[in-house]
């Protein structure tokens, strides 16, 4: 039985709470989080703490998961880390590409396991796109988007987190994975530019951005994000992978709005066109998961990998990388300068 740690009562670290409250190998020793949540029934019987470190002293946990704010990452899945758990840590890594690097180095220095929380790694929608346009072979053009026309509750979150970091970082860094997953090539180059389109968020951030990324293999990307009751409904959820051989596509037909969380990894169907005289195919995705069942499935790969002993060396290595490329971007919104990875290919 795995001694599981929670720290951070937002959305995702209910689901996640949620997901190892009702996993047959998981014990949840305590919850954490700085102010009085308001929880469901199943975990109201749970100790909650409003100290981390307290928690991990307390607690002794085998693994902790950390759904705190982005600022926070870093510093806390060391600490669990060091304290002896093993470590899921939510989506960005980190908000620095060195921070990100010392977690991974400290992972595998101690020997954790470290899982971050790209989710569309455990969809089998999404799991079934990669593959797809893996066999049509690069260079690749990757047209990605997700923004959102956000309103209420949902602004006032994007609001909180745009204190610390911009919707390319916190939503880019899903879709670049993808980038990441598919080739296997080195980012080298990336050009962004943003808008502050709102006086609700603080001078020095935006809350709409782009950018365009190449790899050393040839391959481009594009990457859209905007948060926000301004933002349009329309083309809000693009989503091709473009190769010599063909393309890939999502065919946005769920229903769902912009603002919608499940709308998020819903999938209608993918679309696999051939570049020769083959027919098109639409393949319906059936049985979708819900946003609960991703994080299910995302808890059950965290205490897999830890009872199995997974490899997560090519997981570690494409989180940083795909983190590497939206914080390039966010550095070149706001100098308004292109930036270089590293040296192309001679």
């Amino acid at each position: 039985m795995t001694r599981t740690l929670i720290a951070g009562l937002g959305n995702m670290g209910l689901s996640h709470a949620l997901a190892h409250h009702n996993h047959p190998d998981s014990e949840v020793v305590a919850l954490v989080n700085r102010s009085t949540p308001d929880l469901p029934d199943e975990l109201k019987s749970y100790p909650l703490h409003t100290d981390f470190h307290t928690a991990l002293t307390d607690t002794k946990p085998d693994l902790a998961v950390v759904a705190t704010y982005s600022d926070s990452h870093a510093d806390l899945a060391i600490a669990a880390m060091e304290a002896g758990a093993d470590v899921f840590v939510e989506k960005p890594l980190a908000t620095t590409v060195e921070d990100a690097e010392r977690v991974v180095a400290t992972a595998k220095k101690l020997g954790r396991k470290l899982v971050i929380g790209y989710i569309l790694r455990h969809h089998p929608s999404w799991i079934k796109l990669v593959s797809l346009a893996r066999d049509l072979k690069g260079p690749y053009v990757f047209r990605l988007n997700l923004n959102q026309q956000s309103t209420g509750p949902t602004w006032e979150t994007h609001r909180n987190l745009m204190q610390t970091t911009s919707p390319i970082v916190d939503c880019g860094v899903h879709y670049v994975d993808v980038m990441c997953q598919i080739t296997d090539a080195k980012p080298v180059r990336v050009h962004g530019m943003g808008l502050r389109l709102s006086d609700e968020i603080a001078p020095d951030m935006y809350n709409y951005g782009q950018f365009q990324v190449v790899f050393e293999d040839g391959s481009v990307g594009w990457y859209e994000a905007g948060w926000g009751p301004m933002m349009s409904e329309t083309a809000h959820f693009v989503k091709d992978i473009v190769s010599p051989n063909g393309s890939i596509s999502i065919v946005e037909d769920t229903g769902e709005t912009s603002d919608s969380i499940e709308g998020h990894t819903k999938v209608g169907s993918l679309l696999l066109h051939h570049a020769d005289e083959r027919p098109d195919e639409r393949m319906d995705m059936d049985n979708e998961p819900g946003h609960q069942e991703l994080c299910d499935a995302e808890q059950a790969y965290m205490l897999r990998a830890i009872r199995d002993d997974i490899d997560l060396t090519r997981h570690m290595q494409d989180a940083v990388a795909s983190l590497r490329i939206c914080l390039a971007a966010d550095e070149s919104i706001r100098t308004g300068q292109p930036i270089q990875l590293q040296e192309p290919a001679q």
